[in-house]
């Protein structure tokens, strides 16, 4: 299938051309150290195979929310050294204070970080005075930033209209991974749906009966949905407000030939924290002053057998309280079951959202599955079936 977008293949002879590349360098940092450099990490293969081939590279990048306004404590100045660190090669910082002299400094095969894109109040309105700004100082442009690419913003969609555009190499394997996840999947899929709150994943269920074989159903979500099914949940998180729509997904479900999967034995207790007094029970058993905290075992064994029967796996969100033990359990369970057939061969797997990262991080797992997305709120939109700014001005 030819992609609908060019890659950096298509880009030619680049020596000395200076590409200006949106990547996502927008880390969590305390005490001027950055505490997860996940995304610093992604950036690497992209601008180093620019640099290699001879072209200026120019990273545009957002750190943290300034509101179009400079803000020493959201410079990307903070972030140059760890960069360096990270890519093993020095990275200059300009300031947008005589930038285009600066940039003009510059040799092939140099790699520069452009201050912080959201000091400028248009950046995020996708400001045509902003995109110039931007595309005055480079030839081409090149979007690796696939978690910003739900934003129409100067620097992720603007620009791709404005200067010869390609996506880059963290870019393309996610669009690569999406594509086989949902785009076009081997059946039957199965899509594992955790979290706390139907109300925030609505459009995201809805999209998915029509294109899944199996909806597996975990986290405080799930408590809503058994509501629906006339299950008592005693205390648990549940919006009971919802079971109306969980109904009208259940339905949904059944005429598109979606198997909807809900717990059949939790785990309940009747405080909140790490480690108290838990009990194992059938839903219809939960009494009224306890909550549901996590998916029992017996259900895990068989959605563990749901998925053995599977060819693809797309996950958001866990099943249970797995910040806490022993609520942990059904979710390092289930991804360690996943983990294992992909490693067989047998699943690819495709998991998204920061809970999921964290989820899968804590099982063990994460480089296990065929493709993990950092992005938080662009996978989701993702998997709401919605398109994506970034992604369509690529394909022009």
């Amino acid at each position: 299938m030819s992609k609908p977008y060019k890659t950096l293949d298509d880009m030619g002879d680049i020596q000395g051309k200076r590409v200006l590349v949106r990547e996502d360098l927008n880390v969590p940092m305390q005490d001027g150290a950055v505490t997860d450099d996940t995304r610093l990490r992604a950036t690497v293969t992209t601008v180093a195979e620019l640099a290699d081939r001879g072209a200026i590279v120019l990273v545009l990048a957002h750190f943290g929310r300034p509101k179009g306004q400079p803000n020493p404590d959201m410079s990307l100045a903070l972030v140059t050294k760890p960069y360096e660190a990270v890519l093993g090669r020095p990275v200059r910082f300009i300031d947008w204070e005589g930038a285009d002299a600066t940039v003009g400094t510059l040799q092939p095969g140099d790699i520069a970080v452009l201050e912080n894109t959201r000091f400028f109040g248009g950046e995020e309105k996708n400001d045509p005075a902003v995109v110039d700004r931007f595309a005055a100082l480079g030839d081409m442009y090149v979007n690796d930033a696939f978690s910003a690419a739900h934003r129409a913003h100067a620097s992720t969609e603007g620009l791709a209209h404005r200067l010869p555009a390609f996506a880059g190499r963290a870019m393309e394997a996610e669009l690569a991974a999406l594509e086989k996840a949902l785009g076009n999947p081997e059946h039957p899929v199965a899509a594992v749906v955790g979290g706390a709150k139907v109300s925030t994943k609505l459009d995201v269920l809805k999209h998915l009966v029509a294109r899944v074989d199996h909806l597996i159903i975990g986290g405080g979500m799930a408590n809503t949905f058994l509501a629906a099914r006339g299950v008592d949940v005693g205390k648990s998180l549940c919006e009971h407000d919802l079971t109306g729509t969980a109904e009208a997904i259940m339905d949904a479900a059944d005429k598109a030939g979606c198997t909807v999967h809900l717990p059949y034995d939790v785990v309940v207790a009747k405080e909140f924290r790490a480690d108290p007094p838990t009990r194992t029970v059938n839903v219809h058993e939960v009494a009224a002053d306890e909550m549901i905290l996590d998916v029992g075992p017996a259900a895990v064994e068989a959605l563990g057998d749901v998925l053995k029967n599977c060819r693809t796996l797309v996950w958001n969100g866990p099943m249970g309280a797995f910040e806490m033990t022993p609520f942990d359990a059904a979710t390092v369970a289930l991804a360690r079951t996943a983990a294992a057939l992909t490693g067989d061969g047998s699943l690819v797997s495709v998991a998204g959202g920061g809970d999921t990262v964290a989820a899968l991080n804590h099982a063990g797992v994460a480089s296990d599955f065929t493709f993990v997305s950092t992005a938080g709120g662009a996978f989701l939109e993702w998997m709401e079936g919605r398109e994506l700014p970034g992604v369509a001005a690529l394909a022009g």
